[in-house]
């Protein structure tokens, strides 16, 4: 079975990669720190820390099979779509309950999460996206991380939810089951040659 390396450091993450791959590969945490380019596209960062990620890890490691990065943003419909590609700056310099104090002044408070999923192996990179719709409220709930508290899907925070509930949906499981396929298909044709 073919070993990918998910370069993040969040160990939630990962468990949903496991999840969509079970079968089809395992999923490795690994805590490269590459560097985050500052872009208004999502799929220009993750390409980047991708191609980066891995040409650094297969340097040190010859039997890397391929490495996953991610990119996710918050996008506020009234708000031009900020704080976008800069949501974990704007969250960490910010905070949520700020950035739903604006949202808030707001009549529009349709919002979307995306994220994009980037695969790089010796081939170059492979781009994969998902999104979620929702809407932004006033902070509640005890789950998630991020802007959880503040983005509900049909009444219901992200923060609200189980674990389970909120990777039925999420933008990230979807850009997820998206590479699943792709990667399914690929390893299939890589054994009939």
């Amino acid at each position: 079975m073919h070993t990918l390396r998910f370069v993040t450091g969040n160990e939630g993450k990962v468990e949903e990669a496991r999840e969509y791959l079970e079968g089809l590969a395992t999923v490795e945490q690994v805590g490269y720190d590459y560097t985050e380019i500052q872009h208004d596209d999502l799929a220009a960062i993750a390409r980047r820390g991708a191609r980066e990620s891995y040409d650094a890890i297969a340097a040190e490691d010859q039997e890397i099979d391929g490495v996953l990065v991610d990119d996710t943003g918050l996008f506020v419909d009234a708000l031009d779509g900020f704080p976008g590609p800069y949501s974990a700056y704007v969250e960490g310099t910010v905070g949520v309950e700020r950035v739903w104090e604006l949202a808030s002044a707001e009549e529009n408070r349709r919002a979307h999460f995306r994220t994009v999923l980037a695969y790089a192996d010796e081939n170059g990179v492979e781009i994969f996206e998902g999104s979620v719709a929702g809407t932004l409220v006033e902070p509640r709930g005890e789950g998630g991380f991020g802007y959880d508290p503040i983005f509900a899907y049909n009444g219901q925070t992200l923060a609200e939810m189980t674990a389970a509930e909120k990777n039925a949906i999420s933008h990230r499981g979807r850009a997820l089951a998206a590479f699943a396929d792709w990667y399914a298909e690929r390893t299939e044709e890589t054994a009939d040659d």
